[in-house]
């Protein structure tokens, strides 16, 4: 057994993974197309090489178990931030009364890559793909803005042009986040905005809307469809963005390892449309699917005001506000739902990665949801024992890894319970200052509104029968 430092569990640069981990041939229902929303029916390759590189197409489809991280991205991520760090939360722990070896936390630490997320784990590579392939710009929405800052981040390595539409709610909360992304040469504009068809629709509307991932997404399709040198790029839902996120977990299985530990009893992620959660999951849901482990409990968690998995329907809708992009079989709020300006931006997509949907689906992993005032508390909580300030999407996950290290106390229990700190909070201090002097306000979109906004939206019918 290795011991580990100060509670942290390092790797070595050799030691990152050479392949991602594909789970599409271990799920236990079959893939769901993308479907092309003109005619209903499955999205041909041409429609998708329209908008996507390649490469990333054809890893969207892929049922090849492990595919191949290429030699300069690994060299990369070596050369900057990976492996990240595995942290058992010692100080946590014995804040919480749980000092001894009966209760453990851990965390992955993806808060120390250059932009604080985990998003460049996919942003360079889409980045790497898009340059490779003759693409001069890659266009993108962001809610949070950690997202458009990976985003800006891989394109400024590979002398790409960068443009990010960030859902105006978070444009204003987040002055951080937009000089970092211009930091890297991105041009960012408020959505929705007057520079789309899509984006003055919704502000003649409303001049002062807070905007929506939804919408957002509808600004960044249309943009990238100007020219055939201009490709859209998406940091969480699809399949690929998962595959290239389940580096965390493959990592974070090695350091398990190397101090005795086979596998968590519980895992919990923070979800909003996949991305850092299945990344950290992945791996070890495949083992779960494949009897390895059966009783480990996998769950994902949501803001209140943003329930899709919790109460959304799982269905077929469009993923972006204007019906212009794929339609998608997932868990969903419906795709003209606005959220609550709640502070974690990166939380308020309407609609849940399709993997992760067919998992919870299917009851592989279990989903569970909490107020933002609860969760900001959590964070600061969790910064005064551990120094690290998480964001508000991190914090969910924060929330929950307390309460069941709290439930394995109060039941005599020993658990091995593992978080991803998706990332830093350094660029979200208005969310704790309105905490701090308690005007943070908690946001609960009622059970019978979301399922009368489902009722009266126009939802796509999809002969399943013709895949």
């Amino acid at each position: 057994m290795v011991d580990y430092f100060n509670g942290r569990i390092f790797l070595q640069p050799n030691e990152i993974p050479k392949d991602w981990v594909n789970i599409l041939p271990d799920l236990p229902s079959s893939m769901t197309p993308l479907i092309n929303p003109m005619d209903g029916k499955p999205a041909p390759p041409e429609m998708a090489f329209a908008i996507f590189p390649k490469e990333c197409v054809m890893q969207e489809v892929s049922q090849e178990p492990r595919v191949p991280i290429p030699k300069m991205l690994r060299e990369i991520f070596a050369s900057t931030y990976r492996p990240s760090p595995l942290h058992r939360a010692l100080r946590l722990e014995k804040e919480l009364g749980i000092e001894g070896d009966d209760i453990k936390i851990f965390y992955k630490n993806e808060s120390l890559s250059p932009t604080g997320s985990h998003k460049p784990n996919t942003a360079i590579t889409q980045a790497y793909y898009a340059k490779k392939e003759g693409t001069k710009e890659l266009v993108t929405e962001t809610g949070a803005g950690q997202w458009g800052s990976g985003l800006a981040y891989g394109c400024n390595l590979f002398n790409l042009k960068c443009t990010v539409y960030m859902v105006r709610a978070s444009f204003f909360q987040k002055p951080g986040r937009k000089i970092l992304m211009r930091s890297f040469n991105a041009d960012v504009h408020a959505s929705p905005s007057k520079l789309t068809e899509s984006g003055n629709s919704f502000l003649e509307r409303d001049p002062e809307h807070p905007g929506s991932l939804g919408i957002a997404i509808s600004e960044a399709l249309e943009h990238s469809m100007r020219s055939d040198i201009i490709k859209y790029s998406l940091g969480s839902v699809v399949n690929f963005v998962l595959l290239h996120q389940t580096i965390i977990g493959q990592e974070t299985k090695i350091q398990l390892a190397k101090v005795g530990i086979e596998e968590p009893d519980i895992l919990i992620g923070c979800m909003g449309g996949g991305s850092n959660f299945a990344g950290l999951m992945i791996p070890f849901a495949i083992d779960k699917l494949n009897g390895k482990s059966p009783n480990m409990e996998i769950i994902g968690v949501e803001p209140r005001a943003c329930p899709s998995v919790c109460k959304g329907d799982y269905r077929w809708d469009y993923g972006d506000s204007s019906m212009k992009g794929p339609i998608v079989k997932m868990h969903t709020l419906g795709h003209s739902f606005i959220p609550s300006p709640i502070h974690a931006g990166g939380l308020r997509y309407h609609g849940m990665a399709p993997i992760i949907s067919i998992l919870h689906n299917n009851r592989v992993i279990n989903a569970t949801m909490h107020h933002q005032t609860a969760v900001i508390g959590a964070g600061i909580q969790f910064a005064k024992a551990e120094g690290i300030l998480p964001a508000p999407e991190a914090a969910h996950a924060v929330k929950e890894a307390i309460d069941q290290a709290l439930i394995a106390k109060e039941n005599n229990e020993k658990k091995v319970i593992l978080f991803n700190l998706s990332g830093h909070g350094f660029f979200d201090l208005l969310a704790y200052k309105e905490y701090m002097t308690g005007n943070l306000k908690d946001y609960e979109l009622p059970t019978q509104e979301i399922q009368k906004t489902l009722a009266s939206e126009e939802m796509p019918v999809i002969d399943e029968s013709q895949f």
